[in-house]
């Protein structure tokens, strides 16, 4: 058996005596897998920046990246010998352990913390309860679909439970980066962005709960058993996540780790992947354990960092995901050719009315979900808090149900079925998901024209504009005297470390103490929310040369009051401060840096922006 590329015959590997191949010919092949698939990110790199410069937004390089997989999968299908296609075929564990946790760890470390803690309430309604609405109500749908007897499909309850659970895991990857070109309202894009986190987790979580269950008597107690080790496995993995965040916060501020920037880069990375296995080690959920390790070390350890360590683990981990995720479309689009054996016939494990059902279930129990849980939401913050305007409005809610498209989690977990329908629900779950992918991504750019939803937001509470804005250029000219002093103390290899820490003491204090600083021009830039975070806490590259937003911009009082009004509908409100108050107080002394300063010098914005008020 011979394999043709080109005009290049390659015979087919050798089998040793035990029938595995030889090593050498096993290398060849798995160099010409690599070769393609360095290939397919290529070229989907080189689609999105042709997109973006030529500002097509109709067509998104996630589906170029689908497409591209797709042809590629059907050549190696067709192609004789199987070598190839074996490597190529998508593998579940390389999925969890080398693709998925860049993506987890980038979206923790560079989460909004504002905005998300905001919109927590939302967020954790979509994630738990839209996820089980969704995963229950795919599962009874498909669970009386196979009451009809058609295409020779014999389920139990059990096994359509598992099912629905593998397509409530969302995926809007591309749908958030359609809402990152148009700057969609970030209310909207944190909702979606924080569900879509929190919803691969709990969809896991549920899956590893209703499997322990396979092959054992049901009984109407096993219900609450199930929802008991559901709350035991998320609680667990959230604690373990912030305490290696903690732990390494501790190490960082502790230690002369900054004068090694190498060292302490690779600290950070490695703390995080320890955190995600060890979690999985014990058969905890390691996707929370990551988000929440993600989240800490941004929030606390960040502020301990070198410079040159913030910029590092800034640009890896972006850099990661994005390979993850452009790797993570080309690896489902060749899954549909590569993944079925070529042993069976295709009707074996195709099955057109099974797959029309299902998407049809996907889409309905998204419905089902969205809508009731929007009003619901909207109704509580009318009725109990007294807010005016709809929290989430309609046009909102169709943008929500919009981005319900599955995504590879769902085909990383069908990889776990068992029974003789195994490979038929693996193939309809990878199917579902391409064509909610190509169908509902490709088509947002169209309904955000059809809703009227507000693009070209600038989120300036939240956003990164350090590192953006040159050293001495932005509003408060002191940043150029931080840096200097940053730089001055991470050069000078030979002060002690108590030294170092007295210079970058210096140059903190000579941030908030320079006279040219305006902290009023500072504030017009970034109007300050009442978040659930301190104001510790900030999305910036620098943290020696951040100035904290802690003042309204305006000084009209009618404008201040009217802005007041309108953030105090949106933020965390009462039920936020005793956090604030107590990461303050006690948690950003013992675990980061340049607290007292900060801290006192955003109260004394507050202060005189309420003078000014009155």
């Amino acid at each position: 058996m011979s394999l043709k590329l080109g005009s290049m015959t390659v015979q087919a590997p050798a089998a040793g005596p035990s029938g595995v191949p030889i090593a050498e010919d096993e290398e060849y092949y798995s160099s010409w897998s690599l070769f393609l698939v360095c290939l397919l990110l290529i070229i989907s790199l080189w689609t999105s920046y042709y997109l973006q410069i030529k500002r097509i937004r109709a067509i998104h390089e996630t589906l170029v990246a689908i497409f591209a997989g797709m042809f590629v999968g059907l050549v190696v299908r067709l192609a004789p010998g199987t070598m190839i296609r074996e490597m190529l075929t998508f593998k579940h564990t390389l999925f969890f352990n080398l693709l998925l946790p860049p993506i987890i760890l980038n979206s923790g470390y560079e989460l909004k913390q504002e905005n998300f803690f905001r919109n927590f309430g939302s967020i954790l309604t979509f994630a738990f309860l839209g996820t089980t609405i969704s995963a229950v109500g795919v599962g009874v749908l498909v669970y009386l679909y196979s009451f009809l007897g058609l295409e020779s499909l014999d389920l139990t309850l059990l096994e359509c439970l598992i099912f629905g659970s593998t397509l409530s895991a969302t995926d809007p990857v591309t749908i958030l980066a359609i809402f990152q070109q148009y700057k969609v309202d970030p209310k909207l894009y944190t909702i979606i962005f924080g569900e879509s986190l929190l919803n691969d987790a709990v969809s896991i979580v549920m899956y590893e709960t209703l499997t322990q269950f396979h092959g054992t008597e049901i009984y109407f107690s096993s219900v609450f058993h199930g929802i008991g080790i559901f709350l035991l496995s998320f609680s667990v993995s959230m604690a373990l996540g912030v305490s290696f965040g903690l732990a390494m916060s501790l190490v960082l501020k502790h230690s002369s780790l900054s004068l090694y920037p190498s060292i302490e880069s690779c600290l950070v990375a490695l703390c995080a992947y320890t955190c995600y296995f060890f979690s999985n080690g014990i058969s905890m959920s390691g996707i929370v354990s990551l988000l929440f390790c993600g989240i800490t070390l941004k929030h606390y350890a960040y502020h301990t960092m070198s410079r040159k360590t913030q910029r590092t683990t800034k640009y890896i981990f972006s850099t990661l995901a994005q390979l993850s995720e452009n790797f993570i479309f080309i690896y489902l689009g060749l899954s549909l050719f590569t993944s079925p054996p070529s042993a069976e016939r295709v009707t074996n494990y195709v099955k057109p009315i099974f797959i029309a059902v299902t998407t049809v279930a996907v889409v309905f129990t998204r419905y089902a979900a969205v809508f009731p849980l929007s009003e619901a939401i909207n109704f509580f913050t009318k009725y109990a808090r007294g807010q005016r305007t709809e929290e989430l409005p309609h046009s909102y809610q169709m943008m929500l149900f919009w981005a319900g498209l599955r995504g590879a989690v769902g085909v990383a977990l069908a990889a776990g079925f068992k029974g003789d329908n195994a490979q038929t629900l693996r193939t309809t779950v990878l199917v579902v998901v391409v064509l909610t992918v190509i169908v509902f991504g490709g088509t947002t750019a169209r309904m955000l024209e059809i809703l009227g939803i507000r693009t070209g937001v600038e989120d300036e509470a939240a956003s990164s504009s350090d590192e953006d804005e040159p050293a001495g250029r932005g509003p408060g000219s002191g940043r150029r005297i931080t840096g200097g002093w940053s730089r001055y103390a991470e050069n000078m290899h030979y002060f002690s470390a108590s030294q170092q820490g007295y210079g970058r003491a210096a140059g903190r204090i000579g941030t908030h103490y320079a006279p040219s600083y305006n902290h009023q021009a500072q504030a017009e830039s970034s109007p300050i929310v009442n978040n659930v975070f301190s104001a510790a806490s900030s999305d910036s590259f620098e943290s020696d040369a951040e100035i904290l937003p802690m003042a309204t911009a305006s000084a009209d009082p009618e404008a201040q009051a009217e802005a007041g009004q309108e953030q105090g509908t949106a933020t965390v409100g009462e039920d936020g401060k005793w956090f604030q108050t107590l990461d303050e107080r006690y948690l950003l002394p013992l675990f980061s840096n340049a607290t007292a300063s900060r801290t006192f010098h955003a109260r004394r914005a507050r202060r005189n922006a309420s003078y000014s008020a009155h």
